[in-house]
């Protein structure tokens, strides 16, 4: 199984991020127990040198189309780019889980 994994990441460090996608992992890997997981990475390190926000949505919605599963993370309402993906999980009937504050 091919999970997405959808957190809010501005204003976090390198380490609450990590903190953060290890936790999410942990959650699918229970709810999915008899399924080989695997992560589909969407914390992009190398980033286009102007950081930018729409770059980086692309690239996650690219990588989201591709996921047996999208897992929602705590704060994704208040994320835009969450949101986003969200929407496009539930327009093109990708399956998920959220993660409820």
């Amino acid at each position: 199984m091919r999970v997405f994994i959808s957190i809010p990441t501005e204003g976090r460090t390198d380490a609450e991020i990590a903190r953060e996608l290890n936790a999410a992992i942990k959650i699918v890997k229970a709810d999915n127990p008899h399924e080989d997981i695997k992560v589909i990475g969407n914390f992009f390190r190398e980033e286009p040198r102007n950081n930018n926000p729409v770059w980086c949505l692309g690239k996650s919605i690219e990588l989201l189309s591709s996921a047996d599963l999208a897992f929602f993370g705590k704060g994704w309402k208040d994320a835009r780019e969450c949101r986003i993906e969200f929407a496009c999980a539930i327009a093109y009937e990708i399956e998920f889980l959220i993660q409820y504050d």
